[in-house]
């Protein structure tokens, strides 16, 4: 199988690529030398079985601060982004920013953090935390917003470089719709679906709106745009970082774990932990020169 294997990061040099070169042809791979698509970005054409050629550049790549990817030399170019938001787009949980503002955000992250882990149903401990938020003023959202919400690096590049070469970008989160607006509009999304947060005489109800967008309904945004622009999901491009994001991670042609939980980096195709979101595009086998940037 033609594969192309990218290396992304800090420590991704041309050195590195080359010594990752050495080790997959002393596995039996078939490597041309490496081609540079950036700073801190390298890519090595090769012949032979993926997981070999993952298992032999996670080895050698051990230690040092570099994202690799390994995956099928066509189709690279994905023509569907769907990305989380909160942690992933932007550099926060935004419930558990508005917790902040109510007083209770170690409560409320804690089991934040256990629903990221997959320990809970995504669902339930939406409901639990947005029940705790009952009476807060409607005004900590655009707090919250102001303050506390920003793009991680590499963000708006990704999305704007994947729309002006005709990709289909959407925001897909648990969060509240609130924050996925904005944040889309400043990322250069498309379309964002997220919750519906109830507000009465100016202050949050403690209810979220029905039915819930959660793992399942990510997955079905995923299928659901795929195939509004007549993609095959090899088309695809996922990228998150908690266990609500597994499915569609899963079912996309490239599926990504961005600084993301055990489970989720587990069972990724390929996980970004050093590298910005420009990894992303790296991937894909953009070259620098062709990045959108402000």
């Amino acid at each position: 199988m033609e594969l192309v294997a990218t290396l992304v990061g800090p420590d991704a040099t041309e050195a590195a690529a080359s010594r990752v070169r050495s080790a997959l042809s002393g596995a039996g791979l078939a490597v041309k030398g490496p081609n540079a698509l950036g700073p801190e970005a390298f890519e090595l054409p090769l012949l032979g079985d993926p997981e070999t050629a993952r298992a032999v550049a996670a080895t050698e790549l051990d230690g040092l601060a570099i994202d690799v990817c390994v995956q099928p030399a066509a189709g690279r170019r994905k023509r569907l982004l769907v990305a989380d938001m909160d942690s992933t787009i932007i550099n926060v949980e935004c419930l558990d920013e508005l917790a902040d503002f109510a007083g209770l955000k170690a409560e409320i992250s804690a089991i934040t953090e256990r629903a990221m882990r997959g320990e809970l149903a995504f669902e339930g401990a939406l409901r639990e935390r947005v029940g705790m938020l009952k009476g807060l003023a409607a005004s900590a959202l655009q707090q919250a917003y102001d303050q506390r919400v920003r793009l991680n690096p590499g963000a708006r590049t990704m999305v704007r470089t994947m729309a002006a070469h005709g990709a289909r970008c959407a925001l897909v989160s648990g969060g509240f719709t609130f924050f996925t607006s904005r944040v889309a509009a400043a990322a250069g999304f498309h379309l964002d679906r997220a919750n519906t947060l109830i507000e009465a005489d100016g202050a949050l109800t403690g209810a979220v709106g029905e039915p819930i967008l959660g793992k399942e309904a990510k997955l079905a945004a995923l299928e659901q745009l795929a195939a509004e622009i007549e993609a095959p999901l090899s088309a695809t491009l996922a990228v998150g970082d908690g266990a609500n994001d597994l499915a569609m991670i899963q079912a996309a042609g490239l599926g990504v774990a961005y600084r993301a939980k055990p489970l989720v980096a587990a069972q990724a195709h390929a996980k970004v932990d050093h590298a910005d979101l420009t990894a992303l595009l790296y991937f894909q086998g953009y070259r620098a020169d062709e990045f959108v940037v402000d």
